[in-house]
């Protein structure tokens, strides 16, 4: 692409699909995200989709059509943060089990992994 050619493609949001909307909206929010729209059906008395925004990070949620399973869908999460010792320390106070601080050639500052409540893997590394 020619340096004066506008990009196609300047931005991606994740959309992953979760059995429950408001349970991953609670646990996104203890990572500081807020929910800046939803949509809940005529009938239904909750959402089944969410946009939801921390400084630059986005993710969109989905409630799934049916049983899914986390594990196949073999995407993690990488959240980016200037403190990884401070994260972790708030996100367990925050009631999340978060795992052990590893420091892999490309994170020297270290990153550790945590679950969302569907299993997705989420690695909070530092920026």
């Amino acid at each position: 692409m020619d340096a004066a050619q506008t990009p196609l493609v300047r931005s991606l949001v994740p959309f992953v699909h979760v059995a429950s909307v408001p349970a991953s909206i609670d646990f996104y929010r203890k990572l500081g995200f807020e929910v800046r729209n939803t949509f809940v059906p005529a009938g239904e008395s909750e959402p089944v989709w969410a946009w939801l925004e921390s400084d630059r990070a986005r993710l969109m949620v989905g409630r799934a059509d049916g049983p899914f399973d986390a594990d196949q869908q073999a995407v993690l999460f990488y959240l980016y943060c200037d403190d990884v010792q401070a994260a972790r320390r708030e996100f367990e106070r925050a009631g999340i089990t978060v795992g052990e601080v590893t420091y892999p050639f490309y994170c020297p500052r270290g990153e550790f992994r945590m679950h969302d409540p569907d299993g997705y893997v989420l690695m909070v590394g530092h920026t």
